[in-house]
């Protein structure tokens, strides 16, 4: 699924304020630095992934989930749905499309450094009319702190509290949290978040423990080929 125009300009329109996109990455790719990398995928998918932001690989295919840390989710979801090791690089992508994609920002930050609280506000209200508007599903694998707590933009203190407790429990990772979010049109919707930890190659704690976590999940969610989509 792809943006409609007044939502792909908007995104230009906030890029184009954003001091911190990595242009010399963009441009060594021959990409648009003002192009939002944003998966999305079928209105009907059941399950969605909610990550940081993008990567250089991200920035080469202009997908993405694409790089190190999403090859490591794409596997797990390779296995999990085929019973078997993921052959290559394209069956990573297809295997994609049986989930929605979608990032705090959806741009490369300079060093890959997660971006600031005040550039994800820059950013919120677009990406939370895309999670309300744009899919039907409700329930969404976490990525990370900073992914899990990005729900607590422009909510009440007591939410954002409750959202903070829950990422401080030993077993965030085994359990859920329902969260509402509300868009600028005052539509609202509830959401289920599976919270796991970041799965880049730098997290050391929790690198090799992430595909039993994601496997975990999956099967927490009932994901089964013949149960993508609603």
């Amino acid at each position: 699924m792809s943006l409609t125009q007044r939502q792909q300009q908007a995104f230009r329109a906030l890029a184009a304020e954003t001091d911190g996109i990595d242009v010399e990455v963009y441009e060594r790719f021959e990409r648009d630095p003002l192009d939002p990398i944003i998966g999305l995928g079928q209105r009907n998918l059941r399950i969605g992934f909610f990550g940081r932001d993008p990567g250089r690989d991200e920035v080469r295919y202009g997908e993405p989930f694409i790089g190190a840390g999403g090859q490591l989710v794409r596997k797990a979801l390779h296995e999990h749905l085929y019973g078997e090791k993921m052959p290559d690089f394209e069956a990573s992508r297809a295997v994609g499309e049986h989930f929605f994609w979608i990032n705090t920002v959806p741009y490369k930050p300079v060093g890959n450094k997660a971006w600031s609280m005040k550039i994800k506000r820059h950013f919120h209200a677009l990406m939370n009319e895309l999670l309300i508007s744009r899919w039907e599903g409700r329930s969404l694998i976490t990525l990370g702190r900073e992914a899990f707590l990005w729900f607590g933009i422009d909510q009440p203190k007591a939410e954002r509290d409750r959202l903070e407790a829950f990422w401080k429990r030993d077993d965030r990772f085994e359990s859920s949290i329902d969260i509402t979010l509300e868009d600028d049109q005052g539509q609202t919707q509830t959401f289920t978040l599976y919270p796991l930890p970041h799965p880049s190659p730098l997290n050391q704690t929790w690198y090799s423990r992430f595909p039993g976590l994601l496997a975990q999940r999956l099967e927490q969610l009932d994901v089964r080929p013949d149960n993508l989509t609603l």
